[in-house]
């Protein structure tokens, strides 16, 4: 059992560690290169004898605060799921409960990065376009392993994908959102371009189940089934929220000509990736509880036998 003034001595000098390799990166991530546009724009540019430049830089400031409440919820989600950590008497048995599904879930979404790491490198090592498949690995990890997730279970999204620039996602994925107008992304619409997509489904169903196992066995002998179920679900559909907030898109981008903002052409676009909370929240409840009644089952049939 880590004490409590060493937990807190640890938890101070990691945020240090931390904020100071943001800070350090937020500085050096700037860039600007040049871009050859087409049509009025460039007919005005070469009118005027201006040339078209884009570039991106980190807000400092924001990239710092943003990372730092990243920490915190991490140190509190790593709290909640270790049976180590020095919490006092009183808020350790509040949070006793909880903490084997909060570990299963944290384990979950571990597998899920490791296995979307794997399989990128598997498939930047053996199907060509290397570079183009580790820059997915490189930008869309591990947003695109969750949203393979949150798929998986059922939920529905809505996406939208205009513009000349590629984004950083699987090819399917990238046509699906390209629809005219819009689209509904699902496990129906993502079969239909890719008949492998139907993995996700079988996914998880392995990952939940296994993880609401994982909890189960680390629950007291004497917690009932339906407890199980019941807990398993609650930590299910917190993890699909936070997944949804973190992997949900609106971003626009545009051209802006002598500071008159976005003129538009075809350096002009849009991304949107939001998910129907509905379908999302239902879905996790339906199979937490479901995974997590029968993992209580094996947990009473396990230390029933144990007992005889």
């Amino acid at each position: 059992m880590v004490r409590t003034r060493d937990l807190a001595a640890w938890a101070a000098r990691l945020g240090l560690l931390w904020a100071v390799v943001l800070v350090a990166l937020a500085a050096i991530a700037r860039h600007t290169f040049d871009i050859t546009p087409e049509g009025t724009i460039a007919d005005i540019g070469s009118l005027l004898g201006l040339s078209a430049r884009a570039g991106f830089a980190a807000d400092v400031p924001l990239t710092l605060l943003y990372g730092l409440l990243w920490l915190a919820a991490l140190f509190a989600a790593a709290l909640l799921a270790s049976r180590g950590a020095g919490l006092p008497a009183r808020l350790l048995r509040a949070v006793a409960p909880v903490r084997p599904a909060a570990h299963a879930m944290a384990v979950l979404l571990l597998a899920y990065v490791a296995a979307a790491l794997v399989a990128g490198l598997v498939t930047a090592a053996t199907r060509g376009r290397a570079s183009e498949t580790l820059a997915v690995i490189l930008l869309g990890l591990p947003n695109l392993a969750w949203l393979a997730l949150t798929l998986g279970l059922g939920t529905v999204w809505d996406g939208l994908a205009e513009g000349p620039f590629g984004l950083p996602m699987p090819k399917a994925l990238d046509t699906v959102l390209r629809t005219p107008g819009g689209t509904t992304l699902d496990l129906k619409s993502l079969t239909a371009e890719s008949g492998d997509a139907w993995w996700l489904l079988v996914a998880a169903a392995v990952g939940v189940l296994a993880a609401a196992v994982l909890a189960a066995l680390r629950s007291p002998p004497g917690t009932r089934p339906w407890q199980h179920a019941v807990r398993t679900a609650a930590a299910l559909v917190v993890t699909v929220l936070t997944v949804c907030l973190l992997c949900r898109v609106d971003a626009h981008y545009g051209l802006s000509l002598l500071g008159l903002g976005d003129v538009g052409g075809a350096l002009s676009g849009r991304v949107e990736l939001l998910p129907r909370w509905w379908t999302a929240l239902l879905a996790a409840a339906l199979w937490g509880l479901v995974t997590g009644f029968a993992a209580g089952l094996v947990h009473r049939r396990r230390h029933g036998s144990a007992g005889h």
